[in-house]
């Protein structure tokens, strides 16, 4: 059997989405994918600290995390990009301007820091463990990186954003957008370069929104059976929901367990 390499996205593929729990099939499916020679890694949206525990709980030593931006391999983080600082200060600077607030992550942490407290005041705090760090004197140019930025604007209001799409950005929540990198399939191909795979040797597996960038005609691309209609769409495969051992399902289906 050819050496497969294997993605898996983690909220609703791995995970059963209601609960976040672990898909006990899931993780013994992984094990036996290893055991038969295969390359198994995460790629996920979440940041690098919110995704080694449960890489490691899960049984993986290698990660795509930060939407792309981090590779991790046999358990070692080789690189974290941050956003486009740049590009980043622009989308801040219109944002401030116009009145939406705003966070910034800037560091693989729960910290964020904002200059006033329109966020909070708007939209109140995250739902998410989230360190909140106030000062009134910075500039946006006075931070050095940025990983994630948090912006109080509703999907009715956010064609006010001149630079609304100059950096990748998923609404989570209806009440503001998250930017960070969205570029799963790039942190894919990244991977490979460093463990020397084929692009035709990869096999996806994923049920959201921001799996459509990784979902490529270059490889095998699985939506599970609680995905949205439009990953459904691009599939090369529709297996069972997560929380019906969908992983599995698929695995035994084209022989890879």
């Amino acid at each position: 059997m050819n050496k497969k390499y294997f993605f898996f996205d983690i909220d609703g593929t791995l995970t059963n989405k209601q609960t976040g729990e672990l898909i006990p099939s899931a993780k013994t499916t992984i094990k036996k994918l290893q055991d038969n020679g295969h390359f198994v890694c995460i790629a996920t949206g979440r940041a690098y600290y919110k995704t080694k525990e449960f890489a490691k709980e899960a049984g993986f030593h290698h990660i795509v995390s930060n939407g792309g931006g981090a590779i991790t391999i046999n358990d070692q983080l080789i690189e974290n990009k941050p956003l486009d600082r740049q590009k980043a200060i622009a989308l801040c600077q219109e944002a401030h301007q116009k009145g939406f607030g705003l966070l910034i992550s800037p560091n693989d942490s729960i910290d964020v820091i904002m200059n006033d407290e329109l966020f909070i005041q708007q939209v109140g705090y995250r739902k998410e463990p989230t360190r909140y760090f106030f000062d009134s004197s910075l500039t946006y140019q006075d931070i050095q990186d940025y990983y994630k930025i948090y912006i109080a604007v509703d999907e009715k209001h956010e064609h006010e954003l001149t630079f609304l799409d100059s950096i990748g950005h998923i609404r989570f929540m209806k009440e503001y957008l998250t930017y960070q990198h969205d570029a799963k399939d790039e942190g894919i191909f990244k991977m490979l370069e460093y463990v020397h795979g084929q692009a035709e040797d990869v096999v996806v597996f994923g049920d959201d929104y921001n799996d459509l960038i990784m979902f490529k005609p270059e490889w095998t691309s699985i939506a599970m059976g609680n995905a949205c209609q439009e990953l459904k769409d691009k599939a090369s495969f529709i297996t069972k929901a997560s929380y019906e051992d969908g992983i599995e399902y698929a695995c035994q289906y084209f022989g890879w367990i």
